[in-house]
């Protein structure tokens, strides 16, 4: 068992805490971070399977992702365009199949418009509530209170142009059902990306890879901190206590105190950070309790749930017959598929993804039946040759012991508007992180990032106003 005495305790060496810990590293601060599993990376992971790199989580880059954009040059990493030359196919309402260019779908001139109404309703909504404290404006609690599948049928009546818009976040994004949450999550996950018209434009949202993977945001920062990030260590129990009130005006750098029990490694520390998605919080025993009100709120908070299919094969099929791979359809299983070829690969990857419903209706098929009805809704958009792949691999999230789901955490109904401003707010020594409550990037990596970069900020400016003594034997800095 390690015996640590650190500044700062991270529990979660995911994108989010291990940037929180780099960012204290540099302010002076000492850190210990705890990963519950055999691997840092928490919802990214770059693996090798059969042959094939696969990237299993989080792997997009987006224009507005700046801060993502910058700490990979930090980092030395560089990005590369995914493929999109060709036409898109999309199979629409009556099960028929259409290749189409550009960035609408081939629809009916009349759900064309009504997809165009809706989406302008809700750009316009983006802009005026916006991805910091939507909870906070004076529509919150009436958007709150409506899923967002009966949002859209108060503002249409036509269902194809409705099942459109609700896949671009129910599936695409939420990975619930648009039933299970609300107006007001659907327009804060709009506003996080910019605008929902953003969400709409697959070359937008989906627009770069990272060369040779996503994890190494991790595994970079990892190798920096060295003997600090200790993996294969569930942390089990915290012991907090807050500092008084006398003690912490008169600068008292003991004022906070936590002592984390994990299973390879027991830290004293000042502070901690619970770099983990809302729905990991329970795992954790906090003595003394966290208050009433912070249990209320976990308990609202939950992930959905995703499939992501990777298909390897010999060569990139679709792009010989004039076709991009980029496909769509509400009513499929695979509701949404891309290529997904490595930088510099001769083979094709394509990746689809099944979401809430779909995915559970598919997890009672065995893996063989399963595998087939998959491969043969990918062969519905790009033909027969998509049934054979070299390599097929799920992602499943959702029996992950430290994940549970995917992409992200999101509210229940009326759950946003109820507890949003208390999300961020610390209980003590604790302090919160993850994508799961950010704003701009709210459930992508650069979300997680943002998060990390201002979670240290905050605990650098509660460790007091100047240069202060660590128990590190460092200065903390307290930027102006």
């Amino acid at each position: 068992m390690l015996e640590l005495d650190r500044d700062v305790v991270v529990v979660g060496a995911g994108p989010s805490g291990l940037t929180a810990a780099r960012e204290l590293n540099k302010a002076g601060l000492s850190v210990a971070v705890l990963e519950a599993r055999d691997r840092v990376g928490g919802r990214t992971w770059t693996d090798t399977v059969d042959g094939a790199m696969l990237e299993i989580g989080g792997q997009w880059v987006s224009p507005d992702q700046s801060a993502l954009m910058e700490l990979l040059e930090e980092l030395g990493l560089s990005l590369y365009s995914r493929y999109r030359s060709g036409d898109s196919i999309y199979i629409g309402a009556d099960g028929r199949r259409h290749r189409y260019s550009g960035g609408s779908f081939p629809v009916g001139e009349a759900t064309a418009a009504e997809m165009d109404k809706l989406i302008a309703q809700l750009d316009g909504l983006a802009a005026e509530i916006g991805a910091k404290e939507p909870w906070a404006h004076p529509k919150a609690r009436e958007l709150d209170t409506i899923s967002f599948h009966h949002w859209l049928r108060r503002h249409s009546s036509d269902e194809e142009a409705c099942n459109n818009i609700g896949l671009f976040i129910a599936g695409g994004m939420l990975t619930k059902p648009a039933h299970a949450f609300s107006a007001l999550q659907a327009v804060l996950m709009a506003a996080s990306a910019g605008s929902f018209s953003h969400l709409t434009d697959e070359d937008f949202i989906l627009d770069k890879r990272v060369v040779g993977g996503m994890q190494q945001v991790s595994l970079l920062q990892a190798a920096e901190l060295g003997d600090d990030v200790v993996l294969n260590s569930p942390v089990r129990t915290i012991n907090w206590a807050e500092g008084s009130d006398s003690a912490t005006a008169a600068g008292d750098i003991s004022a906070h105190r936590v002592t984390v029990l994990a299973e390879r490694a027991m830290v004293r520390a000042r502070f901690v950070i619970m770099a983990v998605p809302p729905n990991l919080y329970s795992r954790v025993s906090f003595n003394p309790p966290l208050p009433r009100r912070q249990h209320q709120m976990h308990q609202h908070q939950s992930l959905g749930l995703v499939i992501k299919v990777h298909a390897v094969y010999p060569t990139p099929f679709w792009r010989d017959e004039g076709l991009s791979g980029t496909c769509f359809s509400a009513g499929s299983l695979v509701q949404e598929v891309y290529d997904n070829t490595n930088y510099g690969d001769t083979r094709g990857t394509l990746v689809g993804f099944i979401s809430d419903e779909k995915a559970d209706a598919v997890f009672e098929l065995d893996e063989a039946h399963r595998r087939r009805a998959v491969l043969e809704s990918i062969a519905g958009f790009l033909g027969d040759k998509a049934l054979e792949p070299e390599v097929y691999y799920e992602s499943d999230w959702g029996s992950e012991e430290w994940t549970r789901g995917a992409y992200a955490s999101s509210y229940d109904l009326g759950g946003l508007h109820r507890y949003g401003k208390d999300q961020h707010a610390p209980v003590g020594p604790i302090f919160w992180s993850s994508s799961d409550l950010a704003a701009e990037g709210y459930q992508h990596v650069d979300g997680a990032v943002r998060m990390g970069q201002l979670t240290a900020a905050r605990i650098v400016e509660a460790a007091g106003s100047g240069d202060l003594p660590l128990t590190g034997g460092g200065k903390v800095t307290v930027p102006a």
